[in-house]
């Protein structure tokens, strides 16, 4: 199927901020994520489910209380947008298709608590515990625990009740995740398995809620994309320092002097995996936790321009041994708490 194409694609940075978002004219229909949905609808189907969430698009990802759909975010929608996303935010979480379908399976799990009213289920309660446990402004959580699944990165499943019933149930959902057998010796497998009971209970049920409403929806909001990215900015705190920064410029600099030097977050994101695998190695820490410091770091050099001053090799070194010392430090003091 051809995806739609918009005259506004072809306009300049500046030009497409000072749209509003009603402007945009985007619809799931058409569009990159369609082919995406249609894999989630399968997925459900081939587990028996009667049931498809609605989905539209919105600013962010996200399933409300009371309606059995998913909000996509606009610049998932869009190759363009999503280039000016990352240009901004540095990244944009659910443009890749592996990503967008692992997102797609988490809402999926709350829109099918609204459709059933799962919540009121008592085995679930006593299991993931209770939906009107007040959701944190942050929480630590606990990288070793086998008491929740690791699907989305932060272990998001230690959020909130509702985000570990919703990480499970995409964990479930999931055709290759193998349950079964990963989680077999974790404690968390007795929420698979009462998740697998409580969707064959209601496989032969059709939604007790139906509504088609969509929250959030961008297309009649007269806010503009520049409105939306200032405060995004300063809600992330990418105006701010980064408490690693005295020493990414002992390892790089911004001078002119190396200014034809290569991008110092360019050469660590080609060699992330190689760092990823080593700090993981010498800490004995999840690759989870060096991903989560290791965009942090990528993103502090791209925004201060830091360039290489020494060779490849010696850098590489350097930057292990830097990380392998400060991921403890990052697990340990605090910086590990993840803002909801």
């Amino acid at each position: 199927m051809a995806r739609a194409k918009y005259s506004w694609e072809k306009l300049s940075d500046n030009e497409l901020l000072e749209l509003k978002f009603s402007d945009l004219g985007l619809k799931i229909q058409g569009s990159r994520v369609e082919s995406v949905v249609e894999r989630l609808y399968k997925e459900l189907r081939k587990k028996g489910l009667p049931f498809e969430p609605h989905v539209w698009v919105s600013e962010d990802w996200f399933s409300v209380d009371g309606i059995p759909g998913i909000a996509i975010p606009f610049f998932v929608v869009n190759e363009r947008l999503a280039r000016l996303q990352k240009k901004l935010l540095f990244d944009a979480e659910g443009f890749a298709e592996r990503e967008c379908i692992k997102l797609l399976r988490h809402e999926t799990g709350h829109a099918i608590d609204n459709a059933y009213r799962l919540r009121k289920s008592r085995k679930r309660q006593k299991l993931f515990g209770l939906s009107s446990t007040p959701y944190p402004e942050e929480y630590a959580p606990r990288a070793y625990s086998r008491k929740y699944v690791v699907h989305l990165n932060s272990w998001y499943a230690q959020a909130h009740p509702d985000e570990d019933w919703a990480e499970t149930f995409a964990v479930w959902l999931n055709p290759h995740s193998n349950w079964r057998k990963r989680y077999a010796r974790w404690p968390a497998v007795n929420k698979l398995k009462l998740v697998d009971e409580i969707m064959g209970e209601i496989s032969n049920q059709r939604p007790s809620v139906n509504k088609k409403a969509e929250p959030g929806s961008i297309k009649r909001s007269r806010r503009k994309l520049k409105t939306y990215y200032s405060e995004k900015i300063e809600d992330l705190g990418l105006d701010q320092g980064f408490y690693m920064d005295p020493l990414l410029f002992r390892l790089f600099s911004n001078e002119a002097d190396f200014a034809g030097n290569k991008l110092a977050s360019q050469f660590i994101n080609q060699e992330k995996k190689l760092i990823r695998e080593k700090v993981s190695r010498w800490t004995g820490q999840y690759k989870y936790t060096i991903d989560q410091m290791l965009k942090e770091v990528i993103i502090s050099c791209r925004e201060k321009k830091l360039r290489l001053t020494k060779s490849e090799r010696e850098t590489r070194l350097d930057l292990v041994g830097m990380l392998t010392a400060q991921t403890l430090n990052y697990i340990n003091s605090g910086h590990h708490k993840i803002a909801m």
